[in-house]
């Protein structure tokens, strides 16, 4: 893992031939270094993720692309530390907004993640498979819902990369926080990944992911380890969410425990529709098998 000197904000780094990064300033305890805004190929490009409604991060972004045509502005998904700055894009440089489709919907819950982004309203949205291109460089949306219910990922496929926004992150794992979010459909996305090609994967958050398939083996893993602690849990008599975080996430930063009681929750919802737990109220219980 690199360190936090590795992230220099609002600075243009060349990744690749055909990738450079812009990260934008909202460093958090959810966001790790902050919200990384990728722009593909040169001449006429597209910017990927362009991050949250920030004077300093849109204007970075429009010097990366001084004399460039902006074709595409991506957003993988519409939380709002990724979407906001669209629109501020899209009226300097005249580029169509692409990728998922809008969601607005609240959520009770506390995250770890910024809430959506209810303006959100792209010009386009990408249907799984489809393709965005421009001299070089082909983009294909592979739908990969479970974060959240819109989530896409982007392959670069001359590079065999994917940029894979908070569905796999280089530094943490993805919050997955119902009613938008949806554990069965997290775990079914990340085994789609593992049929996939790619060589490298591009976060929002974090260092790219140099070894996917195993990096993705040992989220599933975790994911289970997960679901097995909480049945463990519920069989010795834990039965709220705030006593499973307790035991779960021993050492955890405390701000961090309304987001992980968001993802107990979704596996609590996802052993339920699989017959295993009910819930009484605030409480859940084993179901005999």
């Amino acid at each position: 893992m690199g360190g936090m000197e590795d992230f220099p904000t609002g600075q243009v780094i060349a990744l690749t031939p055909l990738i450079r990064r812009v990260l934008a300033p909202n460093p958090s305890a959810y966001t790790y270094s902050g919200t990384q805004t990728y722009v593909i190929g040169h001449g006429r490009v597209a910017v990927i993720d362009p991050g949250p409604d920030d004077a300093a991060h849109v204007d970075a972004l429009l010097a990366a692309v001084a004399g460039e045509t902006v074709a595409y502005i991506v957003c993988t998904h519409t939380h709002r530390d990724h979407s906001p700055a669209a629109r501020a894009l899209k009226a300097a440089t005249g580029a169509e907004i692409v990728g998922c489709a809008a969601l607005a919907l609240d959520d009770d819950g506390p995250r770890a993640d910024a809430a959506f982004d209810a303006d959100y309203h792209p010009d386009r949205v990408l249907a799984d498979g489809e393709a965005l291109s421009g001299e070089g460089w082909t983009l294909r949306a592979v739908a990969t819902p479970g974060h959240t219910s819109n989530h896409l990922c982007l392959a670069l496929e001359e590079e065999q990369a994917l940029f894979t926004g908070d569905h796999v992150m280089g530094w943490s794992t993805s919050v997955v926080s119902p009613p938008d979010g949806d554990m069965a459909a997290y775990m079914a996305s990340l085994e789609l990944l593992l049929g996939r090609p790619d060589a490298v994967y591009y976060p929002a958050h974090g260092d790219p992911v140099e070894n996917p398939r195993r990096f993705v083996r040992g989220l599933l893993g975790h994911r289970k380890q997960r679901e097995g602690q909480i049945l463990r849990l519920l069989g010795r008599g834990t039965h709220d969410i705030p006593a499973m975080v307790a035991s779960m996430y021993k050492g955890l930063d405390t701000r961090l425990h309304g987001a992980a009681g968001r993802s107990v929750l979704a596996h609590l919802i996802d052993l339920e529709r699989r017959g295993q737990v009910r819930a009484h109220d605030e409480h859940w219980e084993l179901l005999p098998q």
